[in-house]
């Protein structure tokens, strides 16, 4: 089964843990997460410096280190801030830019352990992602890697990346990590440039060892401006599409920024006569109602806050706010926290506590965070004063 928003890197161990349900009021959740006071995942851009050139890089990433990125002891504090949040913990993930360009980044990555939390990487895919490199980082414990792969071949894959080589180098690097019993997340952008390659990077990633597969629908942030969505239509039937690869992969599927998935994917349940609870074990609820700013927060290697990368709506810097309080407190949290206060067509749809839209989306097309989702195609068929429910699957 795909499954939609648990956003990069959640080992799978985690995944099985008891199932979030969003409820009513502020977005609170029952179960083993309350995202309107924890978030799930915290993703940390440790570094800009990169030395690929992503056509949809969202930190536009450059060759080398902003003069202003938190110094070491300033890293430690939002570690440590990270490690204020109740458990169960955030789980990081260490992005960028290239977190490898970072001098400490295994001193860091030892401090975040010892501060009890679990830790993911996704470094860019270049020569000096060795073997010994991957295992020095499994030595340190990080729990699974995310490596990008944006077409079936050389040629279609660094048309997107930039930098001839990479593709061998990011194939290399998977199979490294599956020597070394390291998981590891395959990242693929969906554009009109890479939509009909989408069916051969799937052949392709069958040969190779891989725990995931997510699919990443475009935003247009960053150097994404040059790149060109999916039309809303094309994005329904490729959202069918994943749900029905998903029944026969032999590895995990996902999509990121596509909350709507979740729609298309419970009214295939349901149109196949699977039950309330047998709804309720699968993957794609244990995402219900997670979404940018919503069990999701990014810091930028500057220290600044956002709901989520693709949201790059600065809501605080952990230079001078701590970031649980930023978190529960901002009013840009709490609006995103609380689906009531969406606009337009997500404000009204009986769907609006599973998925609530593409925040990010929303932004970048309209420059409101709680406006529509413009990917969605779907017509509400509720008022807004019946759009709630106990549970997220009973809304018929």
């Amino acid at each position: 089964m795909a499954y939609s928003d648990i956003r990069t890197m959640v080992p799978m161990h985690r995944e099985t843990e008891p199932a979030p349900a969003p409820g009513h009021g502020h977005g609170h959740s029952s179960g083993s997460h309350d995202y309107s006071r924890n978030p799930m995942l915290v993703y940390w851009e440790m570094t800009q410096a990169c030395a690929l050139a992503c056509r949809h890089c969202r930190a536009e990433a450059v060759n080398t280190p902003h003069p202003d990125e938190l110094s070491h002891d300033e890293s430690k504090t939002l570690l440590r801030q990270i490690a204020a949040f109740d458990k169960p913990l955030p789980h990081l993930i260490l992005t960028g830019g290239d977190p490898l360009n970072r001098a400490d980044i295994y001193d860091l990555i030892d401090e975040a352990r010892e501060l009890g939390l679990t830790v993911s990487i996704t470094p860019s895919a270049t020569p000096t992602l060795t073997y010994e490199v991957l295992a020095k980082l499994k030595a340190h414990g990080i729990e699974s890697l995310g490596l990008s792969l944006d077409g079936s071949n050389a040629a279609r894959h660094e048309a997107v990346r930039g930098v001839e080589g990479c593709f061998d180098w990011t194939v290399r690097a998977v199979k490294a990590a599956a020597d070394l019993g390291l998981p590891v997340q395959v990242n693929t952008l969906v554009s009109q440039e890479t939509l009909d390659d989408l069916p051969h990077i799937y052949e392709f990633l069958k040969t190779i060892p891989i725990m995931r597969w997510s699919l990443f629908f475009l935003i247009a942030v960053g150097r994404g401006k040059e790149l060109q969505p999916i039309t809303p239509q094309r994005g329904e039937e490729c959202m069918n599409w994943i749900y029905d690869l998903a029944e026969v992969a032999p590895f995990m599927i996902k999509t990121t920024e596509a909350p709507s998935y979740r729609r298309v994917a419970l009214k295939r349940m349901r149109d196949a006569g699977r039950s309330a609870k047998e709804i309720e074990r699968t993957a794609m609820y244990r995402g219900f109602g997670i979404r940018d700013g919503h069990g999701i927060m990014f810091v930028s290697n500057q220290g600044y806050v956002y709901p989520a990368g693709f949201l790059p709506l600065t809501v605080g810097s952990v230079r001078r706010d701590h970031l649980v309080d930023i978190y529960r407190n901002s009013p840009m949290f709490r609006a995103l926290h609380n689906p009531s206060q969406f606009k337009g067509k997500c404000g009204q749809c009986e769907y609006r506590v599973l998925c609530g839209g593409s925040r990010a989306r929303a932004f970048a097309y309209t420059g409101d965070p709680l406006a529509s989702d413009p990917f969605c195609p779907y017509e509400p068929t509720r008022s807004q004063t019946h759009a709630y429910s106990d549970s997220p699957i009973a809304v018929q």
